[in-house]
């Protein structure tokens, strides 16, 4: 049988290293589909049932790997449908391949059916973008293809009309007229030089050196360099503080780490950055500015120069990669023996860790939330991952779920979408069989792309889903009130749905629990069994996650909407009172 050019895209992308595709079948990709059935002995195709939760999957893979995820999908409306989570990709700055069919060559640009011109729609989200014309393209496209996506970090995008790919393989259809031929490429990428120059590396010293109370602000760009994090720690007497997509730098329990910060942070990292003197950004483009202190000596080391001293005034911009550039640093400074502004800031985590144990208490019923993520925490083993949706479903994991051993933290990031917990999760257990790989979704997040589930069950993935089900958009609800507004437009009303039956219907494990009681063994059930499980938990919808500093237009913004008619005033109330009350008790 000969070889058809869909073919030389499939052995390209084995030759790449890519084990992996995630992706629906439609009648615009037929000739890629027959690639993969002739090649089903190196690259598996993971069948999904929507093309958004293949983007997300290949995104998380790429996160989980580092290496490039792909993604496939029909032309027209299954193109289209992947654009939410190539975004995911592109704003989390993860090498992504997105492959897509087109229409013939001869029916283009006569408004045939389902024709979309995709490669004009991906020119925003894609680095790299671009529409194979002729089979002898295609090699050296996908080598160009992955390479930006390794060396831009973002998504790349193929779009191949579909009698393009059952033509004959490596033809050249056309007579050559230009005095050049169809380039020969390798499929190698390689790295640029991660770290600075020597002379980057000394003024980042010297103001390091000279700062007296430094703070280090860890994110995504420094996962891999917890070791170097924690000597520049130990010499500088900083603590570190972690970005929401950086938690899993540094141990939660390490004494050298304050915490997240933000909305979602904690109250000893907002202290700190009101006193701090120096503050040194590693690996983190970090957006909320206000969060940050405005009158401080600051320097920041990046892998992209177009990011390094972009949120604000930076002496030391430092382009290079986070883990070589503090190799070469940390014989550069000059180590503290008075550690005093690390040990005040240790003190106050010991306060704000027994604070959040406080509210983790399994008498309250509704089910507190808190106490949902710390059963977890307490069930995982030490190298599980966690993939977290969108809501208030990240302030519970950012709070209780304890980054220790090898454990890793995902979720998105910089787009912030609803509904990529589910597909993330496979796509990392595709990654990783054998650890233990979680979801914890809000309802909201899960009933959007809940089909995934299946997904699960077919290919036998034995992920973990926890539903943290308020029956509500929760984050949306809690951003209204500190506007000032009262709710509107949050609750679906009714009971809370019973996801568990959807398990249980399709032949896996499935659990509704509704007393906090039956939590603790229903999770280590779950977590024990061999196959895909999912838990539904109904927990308390007046649960508010609140700042970790509380800062008076905040609460200026929660009476207002009480004032003003707030929904369920007097449980949303009665709530913050007992928690307070489990705080003072603890």
């Amino acid at each position: 049988m000969a070889q058809i050019a869909a073919e030389s895209l499939i052995e390209r992308l084995a030759d790449w290293g890519v084990d992996t595709v995630f992706g629906l079948p439609g009648d615009g990709i037929n000739g890629m589909m027959e690639g993969l059935r002739r090649h089903k002995d190196k690259i598996r195709f993971v069948l999904v049932h929507h093309e958004e939760a293949a983007a997300f999957m290949a995104t998380a893979y790429a996160k989980a790997t580092g290496k490039i995820g792909v993604c496939l999908a029909t032309s027209g409306p299954g193109g289209i449908h992947l654009l939410n989570g190539l975004y995911d990709a592109k704003m989390d700055h993860q090498p992504v391949l997105a492959i897509t069919g087109m229409q013939e060559t001869a029916l283009l640009g006569t408004s045939y059916q389902q024709e979309v011109a995709l490669d004009r729609v991906f020119a925003d989200v894609a680095e790299y973008d671009q529409m194979i014309y002729n089979p002898v393209q295609i090699k050296t496209v996908t080598d160009l293809a992955i390479r930006t996506a390794y060396a831009r970090r973002g998504v790349a995008h193929i779009t191949i009309p579909n009698d393009i790919q059952v033509a004959e393989a490596d033809t050249d259809p056309w007579q050559n007229v230009t005095p050049a031929s169809a380039p020969k490429t390798a499929p190698v990428y390689l790295a640029p030089p991660g770290r600075p120059s020597d002379a980057d590396l000394h003024r980042l010293a010297d103001l390091l050196n000279a700062g007296k109370r430094i703070a280090i602000l860890a994110g995504a760009g420094a996962l891999h360099a917890r070791d170097e994090l924690l000597s520049l720690a130990e010499t500088l007497g900083a603590p570190i503080v972690k970005t929401l997509p950086g938690k899993a730098t540094v141990p939660d329990d390490s004494p050298y780490t304050t915490g997240g910060i933000g909305l979602l942070g904690t109250k000893p990292s907002e202290e700190l950055m009101e006193e701090i003197d120096t503050l040194f950004l590693v690996g983190t483009n970090f957006p909320y500015t206000a969060h940050l202190p405005s009158k401080v000596h600051t320097a920041q080391v990046d892998a992209d120069p177009t990011r390094s001293g972009a949120r604000i005034p930076t002496e030391v911009p430092v382009v290079g990669d986070a883990r070589q550039t503090l190799q070469g640093l940390l014989p550069l400074l000059s180590r503290r023996s008075d550690h005093s502004f690390l040990a005040k800031y240790q003190k106050k985590m010991d306060s704000w860790r027994t604070d959040m144990a406080a509210l983790e208490s399994s008498d309250r019923d509704p089910i507190a939330p808190q106490y949902l993520m710390s059963v977890i925490n307490d069930v995982a083993s030490d190298d599980a991952i966690v993939c977290c949706d969108s809501g208030t479903i990240a302030t519970w994991a950012a709070r209780h779920w304890m980054i220790r051993g090898e454990r890793q933290f995902y979720l998105s990031g910089n787009l912030a979408t609803m509904a990529p917990g589910l597909p993330y999760a496979i796509g990392i257990q595709r990654a990783f069989p054998t650890r233990q790989v979680i979801a914890f979704v809000g309802d909201g997040g899960f009933s959007m792309l809940m089909a995934e589930f299946l997904t699960a069950i077919h290919h036998q993935l034995p992920v973990k889903i926890v539903i943290n089900n308020n029956g509500t958009l929760g984050q949306i609800l809690w951003e209204q009130m500190v506007l000032g507004f009262p709710e509107e437009g949050v609750r679906f009303g009714g009971p809370p749905a019973d996801y568990s039956t959807f398990a249980t219907g399709n032949g896996a494990f499935g659990a509704k629990i509704a007393k906090p009681g039956d939590l603790h063994e229903t999770i280590r059930q779950a977590f024990a069994h061999p196959g895909p499980a999912l838990i539904d938990v109904n927990v308390n919808p007046d649960e508010p996650p609140m700042p970790g500093k509380v800062e008076y237009d905040q609460a200026k913004g929660f009476a207002t909407a009480f004032l003003h008619g707030q929904q369920r005033r007097a449980t949303i109330a009665s709530t913050l009172f007992r928690d307070k009350i489990e705080q003072l008790k603890g």
